[in-house]
């Protein structure tokens, strides 16, 4: 039989800062790898995604060990809502914006070495 409070009980910001950070490194991934193959990506550039995805991975798994430490602080749900929403939004541009950052450095690659 199931407990009455843990089926009431809603999905923690931990477990959904996770969730974001799953899907954040999706897109990032994906957005490094099309936008270096359209600019014509060499071995060089494709070890650069290799990497950024190593520091992103870093990032992100201090962005949860954060998370973990919030929750068991003892803030308010809207002290938690209120610091979850910004990271989430901080989360997304940066992922966007380290994404497209390959484009002036792809072109930079291609004026210096064709």
């Amino acid at each position: 039989m199931l407990d009455n409070q843990a089926v009431g009980r809603r999905i923690g910001y931990a477990k959904r800062i996770s969730t974001h950070l799953a899907a954040a490194l999706v897109v990032f991934c994906l957005a490094q790898i099309f936008i270096v193959a359209k600019m014509g990506g060499s071995l060089i550039l494709h070890l650069g995604i290799i990497i950024a995805i190593g520091g992103y991975a870093i990032a992100a798994r201090g962005l949860e060990r954060r998370w973990h430490m919030l929750e068991r602080g003892g803030l308010s749900q809207g002290g938690l809502g209120l610091r979850f929403r910004r990271d989430v939004v901080q989360l997304w541009g940066a992922v966007i914006v380290g994404a497209l950052l390959w484009i002036p450095v792809a072109i930079i690659f291609r004026a210096l070495f064709g």
